[in-house]
């Protein structure tokens, strides 16, 4: 039980950063698009990242799964990256939609690569 939801939830990981890194890229270019909706789905999105890691630690201390090394390194490098993100924000907040599209993309991938290792 726990297995599919982690699968699940890490599909979930996968469509929602893409979609919101895409979205925050896209802005540069139509500047339409910039709004709150944006940020507040790239928040969830990125919250989701933390919630995905905590229920992995829970499957795996269920004794339900093995863990495999490379996919945990892409697990924990996904939490990393979102605090990396939230901690340059103000340092970059003249670039800030290609600092969230870029990270949402690159949070995208690692999923992606967790996801071939399981």
């Amino acid at each position: 039980m726990l297995g599919k939801l982690h699968l699940l939830a890490c599909w979930v990981l996968v469509v929602s950063n893409g979609v919101a890194g895409a979205w925050s890229l896209a802005a540069i270019r139509f500047p339409r698009l910039k709004n709150i909706l944006l940020w507040r789905f790239t928040a969830c999105a990125q919250i989701w990242v933390l919630v995905q890691v905590t229920l992995a630690a829970t499957y795996l201390n269920a004794g339900e799964g093995k863990a495999e090394s490379f996919h945990v390194f892409y697990g924990v490098l996904s939490a990393v990256t979102v605090a990396v993100l939230y901690s340059y924000r103000s340092q970059l907040s003249q670039h800030l939609h290609a600092l969230y599209g870029w990270g949402g993309l690159f949070i995208m991938g690692l999923g992606i690569r967790a996801l071939l290792l399981l």
